[in-house]
């Protein structure tokens, strides 16, 4: 009966699509070649909505649409969840790749999707006029309309796009009268099923090189777990879909004499800038957020500016905050057992996450819609630099050398990027993270914290003014880098926003742990650059410098990488 109602109902339709089409560009000639994209496993309403259009569109009453001889070529695909590696070549079936968060809010969380072959890639004639986005009700979400969502990612390779939504099927559970049972109460009752009491925080000195009262771990210890892997054989695994990038561990970066003294130097020349913002940021949580904030770094990039702002409250304020550290991971969401265990422990409401910058505003993406399960906690990240401008919580919006961006694990406690495997973490275990003892003597970490700590009395009357114009100013975000990231990637012919990395930050973390291809750095930019040039120097990775960047500089990753890959372009490989 369903499929009858449908088939009945197509030609209209198709109509109605046909002379959406045609508004949304009026003065433009008539599409050519048209994308029905499906949603996920609602495949078959869309590709008979396809077929209807196609229909439609050659011969349908509106002349204006009427595409001559030869007729309009629609064309049907679907997104779907599934990972495949796309290589812009001719002969290749999957050549270009679109990424894009879920937005259907399914069961087994947040994560990434995809759409291919929909970006034309290198090949202006595989343009699409128009795209038909079909999706039923359920999917019809603030997610998919949101910037870097589905329909955003759209938008960017084609002149008209539009969107029809199909109702979802409910059915109806008729209701069950309950059946009698007995008075009796059975000799024995099964007590209620409960999880597990969550584990605590682990702490220093057992757990990281910092003090115990600086931050408590959220995290399991996985030190005796060998999970380090070289950096080409993570990058093609990753690249490929046969891996995330959080299932392994990238080998430690051994920093040479020359690359040590350039971070203490650049250590020196921030310090007073780091603290500054630090104090601002500290100030606008405590005013604007909660008075006694419970800090949760997202580890461990966040880490050392928590444990900074904890100090900062204690220095100006005389209040000891609760600081912890959390794992989140991009596509698959936040450590919902170390949620459960904040949660149970403290007021969500006052939860502030904290983060060392942001680049494109992936991450801050992925946190508020893993928490949105979880009522109370605020998604909002506290920042110390917001180069990306997709924060309201921030020190600075400067993109600048924030020293312990420069270094691995010896500047954050020793503690590695964070791990999540599921032959390691449970349901009710917290993430994971190796404590690298053995590189004690290399660790800088207290020596980043102590250096900027000592400049804190030195900017306390420029914390007090710049938090003053923080409160007046109009911080809300325009998230004018994740457009920037787009630009680039097609540019560049990479068409993966994940491969293109901005801000000295996160420019810094591609050289230190993916295979990178190129970097581009903003003509003039300075001293703030020279770890980077350094780095790229020391791996044989070329710096172009161009206009108009709004970052200092963007790391971009090998698009097409194999081990096999050799040259600059990213496009010449041995026999």
């Amino acid at each position: 009966a369903h499929r009858e109602r449908l088939e009945a109902a197509l030609p209209g339709m198709a109509a109605r699509i046909a002379g959406a089409l045609r508004a949304a560009a009026p003065d433009a000639a008539p599409p050519r070649r048209v994308l029905v994209l499906g949603f996920e496993e609602l495949m078959y309403a869309p590709l008979r909505i396809a077929e209807a259009l196609e229909t439609a569109l050659d011969t349908g009453p509106d002349t204006a649409l009427d595409t001559g001889p030869a007729g309009a070529e629609v064309r049907y695909s679907t997104t779907t969840r599934s990972p495949v590696l796309a290589v812009d070549h001719p002969g290749y079936a999957i050549r270009t790749r679109l990424a894009f968060p879920a937005h259907d809010a399914p069961a087994d969380g947040p994560g990434e999707r995809y759409a291919y072959n929909v970006a034309p890639g290198g090949d202006p004639a595989r343009r699409f006029d128009a795209i038909v986005a079909v999706v039923d009700s359920v999917a019809d979400t603030p997610e998919l309309h949101a910037p870097g969502g589905l329909l955003a990612n759209l938008a960017a390779h084609t002149d008209r796009l539009l969107l029809a939504v199909v109702p979802s099927y409910t059915p109806n559970t008729p209701t069950r009268t309950p059946a009698r049972t007995s008075a009796r109460t059975p000799d024995r009752q099964a007590p209620p099923m409960s999880r597990p009491p969550l584990p605590e925080p682990l702490r220093g000195p057992a757990f990281s090189s910092y003090a115990p009262e600086d931050v408590g771990w959220l995290l399991q210890d996985l030190s005796e777990v060998t999970l380090e892997a070289p950096t080409e054989e993570r990058e093609e695994a990753i690249q490929s879909g046969g891996a995330h990038y959080a299932e392994s561990l990238p080998v430690e970066y051994q920093p040479t004499e020359e690359y040590q003294a350039l971070f203490r130097a650049a250590l020196t020349t921030s310090a007073a800038r780091i603290a500054r913002a630090v104090g601002a940021v500290t100030e606008t949580v405590l005013a604007e957020r909660s008075p006694r904030p419970v800090l949760v770094s997202l580890a461990r990039a966040g880490t050392p500016v928590g444990v900074l702002m904890r100090r900062w409250a204690r220095h100006a304020h005389g209040l000891d905050l609760p600081h912890y550290a959390i794992s989140i991971v991009r596509g698959r969401g936040i450590d919902t057992t170390a949620l459960r265990w904040l949660a149970d422990r403290h007021d969500p409401a006052d939860v502030v996450f904290v983060d060392g910058w942001t680049g494109k505003g992936a991450i801050t993406r992925e946190l508020a819609a893993a928490v949105r399960p979880y009522p109370g906690f605020d998604p909002r990240i506290a920042v110390l630099a917001d180069p990306g401008r997709c924060v309201d919580t921030y020190g600075t919006r400067d993109d600048f050398l924030i020293p312990s961006a420069c270094l691995n694990s010896t500047v954050s406690g020793l503690i590695s990027r964070t791990v999540l495997r599921a032959d390691l973490v449970g349901p009710d275990d917290f993430h994971g993270a190796k404590f690298y003892r053995e590189l004690a003597g290399a660790d800088v970490s207290g020596l980043f914290l102590d250096t900027v700590t000592a400049r804190f009395d030195e900017v306390a009357d420029q914390v007090a003014a710049d938090a003053k114009e923080l409160a007046a100013a109009d911080r809300a975000p325009t998230w004018e880098g994740w457009a920037a990231v787009e630009r680039i990637s097609e540019e560049y012919g990479i068409h993966d926003v994940n491969l293109v990395k901005p801000g000295v930050g996160e420019t810094t973390r591609v050289l230190l742990r993916r295979v990178p291809w190129k970097i581009l750095a903003a003509r003039g930019a300075g001293a703030d650059l020279a770890h980077v040039r350094l780095l790229a120097e020391q791996r044989g990775v070329p710096v172009e410098e161009v206009d108009g960047l709004p970052y200092s500089c963007v790391g971009l990753i090998h698009p097409r990488y194999t081990r096999g890959a050799t040259g600059a372009d990213g496009k010449a490989v041995t026999a």
